[in-house]
């Protein structure tokens, strides 16, 4: 058969006895026996050289075959991998390896909410929201009832009336001396030491202010 070596081809010659390139098979025999066994080896290469070679044409032939049928069945490449993914996820998750793995991580997540420095951090957590939320309403309460109590005391009292008399004289004196040249701020300043217990001029009511 063309391209198959022969004999003195395939096997080196015969070597001494522990020489490195001779084959263990060799050692110990005659030059004759070696060549004999050297030619069997040769038919035998030969032989599976040809195997090898009608199983790639073979392999190459229905290659071409799936490939022609997949082509008529629409499966493309992206869809084959797609599969072979989605196959290769379930055989994992059905696996014995990954079905242990999970119950253990499920054990461990249970013993650690179940066990008491979990449980008593959680509850320090929530029994701290809750002392927050109170605090913060106590704050507001507080806050409120004190408005109240200013709005009701007797210095709230006392400054609301001045102020009301403030704005009710100064409105007066406006209104009555439409000819006069006071201007509204120095009337305001004037109701406004009225009111603090200052004493203010008597104003003539035929007589323009100043």
């Amino acid at each position: 058969m063309s391209g198959v070596q022969t004999a003195e081809e395939a096997m080196p010659g015969v070597g001494a006895a522990g020489d490195a390139n001779t084959p263990d098979e060799l050692v110990g025999l005659t030059p004759e026996q070696a060549e004999q066994l050297r030619a069997e080896w040769s038919r035998e290469l030969a032989r599976v050289e040809d195997e090898i070679a009608t199983l790639r044409t073979v392999l190459q032939s229905k290659i071409r075959q799936s490939s022609e049928l997949k082509r008529k069945l629409g499966i493309t490449v992206w869809k084959e991998i797609t599969e072979d993914v989605n196959q290769g996820i379930k055989n994992v998750k059905e696996s014995q390896v990954y079905q242990s793995i999970e119950t253990r991580v499920s054990a461990l997540t249970q013993a650690v909410t179940e066990a008491p420095i979990y449980q008593k951090t959680e509850s320090v957590i929530k029994t701290t929201a809750e002392k927050t939320t109170s605090i913060l309403g106590g704050i507001t309460a507080g806050v409120t009832s004190k408005l109240g109590q200013m709005r009701n005391s007797e210095s709230f009292r006392s400054i609301e009336e001045r102020v009301g008399t403030a704005y009710e004289n100064v409105k007066g004196k406006v209104a009555s001396r439409s000819n006069s040249t006071q201007s509204f701020d120095e009337a305001l300043r004037d109701a406004s030491r009225a009111a603090s217990g200052a004493t203010s001029p008597t104003i003539p009511e035929n007589k323009p202010l100043p």
